[in-house]
């Protein structure tokens, strides 16, 4: 778990209380992405005197999810054969990591496993449930169009690292969307799991025009990089456009498309 600047006392406890709570417990990894509130700060450090975190990384300086997840991972990827993600100001189902594991164990051929989300909000009426593919093949063809798994779900299997290396830092948001390309590349297998496994927080301002056409636009390169990456055909340049204009809609356009069409 990476946590920043934005993220709130009372969010990150509700985040770290789903995980205490599990039916399978697991050693808790954060790292503080630059500046953090006083009081967040306080309250993660006395988590891990208390021993109920394991490790709390401090910096100064701000540089992004990416970098976070990426020195994280230099910690513990030796350490553990499965590593689980985990955003601050979301809610895991009490049984998230306890399923995981025992797929894992199960198909010892995957390297990656997601599921599904349930996204909600507190401050708008939003509550969707979103599904994904759930064998590498179907996977593999949604990703032509959309990210295949939710970051916010996945377990992985330290090889996964082995094969496709840490996440790339070129993109400011992407870095999920780039670690699949590179994970599909290197031949790791990917799964899901169909059941809602996290709680997604939806801010007020997810369906406003974040970063307007600048953070569109590289969206778009982005998704043009997978696309040439991964050899998808015409109609995967054609969703990808469409998306962008979807991305710059209005608020309200957004908010109704991302329900009928997400």
């Amino acid at each position: 778990m990476s946590v920043y600047r934005n993220d709130t006392l009372v969010y990150v406890k509700q985040a770290l209380e789903s995980l205490y709570s599990q039916s399978r417990k697991a050693d808790i990894y954060i790292q503080e992405d630059g500046y953090v509130p006083k009081e967040l700060s306080d309250y993660l450090k006395e988590e891990l005197h208390t021993g109920r975190i394991k490790y709390l990384g401090e910096r100064s300086e701000n540089l992004g999810l990416a970098k976070s997840l990426n020195e994280l991972l230099q910690i513990v990827s030796d350490k553990y054969e499965y590593i689980a993600r985990m955003d601050a100001d979301d809610i895991a189902v009490p049984y998230r990591l306890e399923i995981q594991y025992q797929y894992l164990q199960k198909y010892q051929n995957i390297d990656i496993v997601g599921g599904y989300i349930e996204e909600f909000s507190d401050v708008i009426d939003y509550c969707k449930t979103v599904t994904y593919p759930l064998e590498h093949h179907q996977m593999f063809s949604f990703f032509a169009k959309r990210v295949p798994l939710a970051h916010v779900t996945v377990m992985y299997r330290s090889r996964f690292f082995e094969k496709a290396g840490y996440y790339p830092t070129t993109s400011p948001t992407n870095e999920d969307t780039l670690m699949w390309a590179k994970g599909f590349k290197n031949g790791c297998l990917f799964a899901n799991i169909p059941e809602v496994l996290v709680k997604v927080r939806v801010s007020e301002d997810f369906f406003q025009r974040r970063g307007g056409v600048k953070k569109a636009w590289s969206d778009l390169k982005d998704r043009i990089y997978v696309i040439q990456t991964l050899g998808y055909n015409i109609s995967a340049y054609l969703y990808a456009l469409a998306l962008f204009f979807v991305n710059i809609a209005p608020p309200k356009i957004k908010l109704f498309l991302y329900k009928r069409l997400r």
